[in-house]
């Protein structure tokens, strides 16, 4: 842990008050309760305050930085940075499956590489930041690590590749492709939303919606793809 310790302070310029925060920030549930901890000491309580911290600072940025974008422009971007694709990439680069403190169950059928625990935990991370550094230390750990997404995320460059993953797995899986349906859509002609269902083999696996029939299909995969990991482990 200390490891990590040293990359978020040379990041934010700022010294830890306690280590106790980040322990728990990289405490999964499983962990807690296979050593009978109270719910407290699991990072779920840090990962809801973390995931409102990142969409502030992730949407202050955005409004900074992009003054003539529009709200439907700014939001689709902060759905993008605040994504699990992105935010376990994140992870995987600090390499914070290597410190997580998983029950056994998890760890061994690869909680460490899971894409929903990382993306959690970095969520639970940014609140720890927060409680024992300040928000500046915060705004600076996610402008770090964000500085080269924000524009590629305006421009819808940072590339989501959940039905990539989706239709890797399901030709693995089942040999078959998944199949994308708009199932409702609704709102004026120049606003409209879509609902999007994913099916492999006829059975649904996630739905989407978003204001495109290609971001509407990258959530209902992202969905079907945390489906199949809970049914796989």
């Amino acid at each position: 842990m200390n490891e990590l310790v040293i990359k978020i302070e040379k990041i934010t310029g700022m010294k830890f008050k306690s280590l106790e925060t980040l322990k728990t920030a990289l405490t999964h549930t499983s962990y807690a309760n296979e050593k009978g901890l109270p719910h407290s000491r699991s990072n779920e309580r840090l990962e809801f305050l973390g995931d409102s911290i990142l969409g502030f600072v992730i949407a202050e940025e955005l409004f900074k930085r992009f003054p003539e974008n529009p709200e439907g422009s700014l939001a689709k971007a902060k759905a993008i940075l605040a994504s699990e694709e992105v935010l376990s990439r994140l992870s995987k680069e600090l390499k914070i499956g290597e410190f997580l403190f998983l029950g056994k169950g998890e760890e061994l059928t690869g909680g460490r590489e899971r894409d929903s625990i990382l993306a959690d935990v970095f969520e639970a991370i940014v609140a720890s930041i927060y409680l024992e550094c300040g928000m500046d230390a915060v705004r600076k750990f996610i402008n770090f690590l964000f500085e080269d997404k924000y524009e590629k995320a305006i421009n819808e460059e940072l590339v989501h590749d959940s039905k990539t993953k989706l239709q890797e797995l399901t030709q693995r899986k089942y040999r078959i492709l998944p199949k994308y349906s708009v199932v409702d859509q609704y709102g004026p002609p120049h606003n409209l939303t879509f609902i999007v269902e994913v099916s492999v083999n006829g059975k649904v696996f996630g739905r989407g919606s978003g204001k495109s029939k290609k971001e509407a299909e990258q959530k209902a995969a992202q969905q079907a793809l945390r489906r199949l990991e809970i049914e796989n482990s």
